[in-house]
């Protein structure tokens, strides 16, 4: 099978990536919204954008807990599943399929979320810029914005150019890693081998941004640095912390 011509984002979020991240239980997904409902501190019945939401998993989390939750995604087949599992839960949360650097709402939101690396996907810096200009314009004044991705520092200092992961269904995913000094992207070829001896490839890439860079493009964006954590258990942040955890607020109210 070869790797598509298209956007890795517009091809990797299918069917095999819930595969590839069986790691993704439920017991992790609450432990995380636990956090984010700490983090945020905001009264149940507040709107949050779950931007980027995938499958659902913490739209739906949060949506049992009393949130009026939106998930919006770019995939037809993660909203297929976030929708699914909504349903499953008796839930209602609003579903958009939309590229993030186009949010459809305006002064909606009392806090938009963005979870497990889901930011630093496009080619340049002022595309990202527009994203978070994006999430701005959707957060009503004194809205909140999480961020939550891989801390640059934590993976300059442990960086593997490799992994095996080998599930017990028979399934070895393979993941060869580099990362480009220059431009401060992470590559990554994922090699899926199934027990027949089919094989799938998919690549995925990030802009791995340091704080320091996210603190001026949220200023850029209209949205202040309240607080930053190793994680969403709300850890301190150092040299060691795998995760990077920042709370930006919108002026006003």
């Amino acid at each position: 099978m070869s790797i598509s011509e298209s956007p890795w984002y517009r091809t990797f979020f299918g069917e095999d990536y819930l595969r590839i991240y069986q790691f993704l239980t439920p017991e992790r997904t609450e432990r995380e919204v636990e956090g984010i409902v700490k983090l945020l501190g905001l009264p149940k019945g507040r709107a949050i954008l779950d931007l980027c939401c995938g499958h659902g998993r913490h739209t739906v989390s949060l949506a049992k807990q009393g949130y009026r939750m939106t998930g919006q995604d770019l995939s037809m087949v993660f909203l297929k599943h976030a929708r699914e599992a909504a349903e499953a839960q008796g839930v209602a949360v609003q579903w958009v399929e939309s590229d993030m650097r186009q949010i459809p709402f305006e002064e909606e939101f009392d806090a938009v979320i963005n979870i497990f690396t889901a930011f630093g996907y496009f080619e340049s810096e002022e595309e990202d810029q527009r994203v978070l200009h994006q999430v701005s314009k959707a957060l009503k004044p004194g809205g909140l914005f999480l961020l939550e991705m891989m801390q640059r520092e934590f993976l300059m200092r442990n960086f593997a150019p490799s992994l095996i992961d080998r599930h017990a269904d028979g399934l070895i995913v393979l993941e060869e890693r580099e990362f480009d000094l220059l431009t401060s992207r992470s590559n990554v070829l994922v090699t899926m081998i199934f027990p027949d001896g089919e094989r799938r490839e998919y690549r995925h890439a990030a802009r791995v941004y340091t704080l320091t860079e996210l603190v001026r493009m949220l200023a850029l964006a209209g949205l202040h640095v309240q607080a930053c954590y190793g994680g969403l258990d709300g850890s301190e942040l150092s040299l060691n912390s795998r995760r990077l955890v920042v709370v930006a607020r919108k002026p006003g109210e």
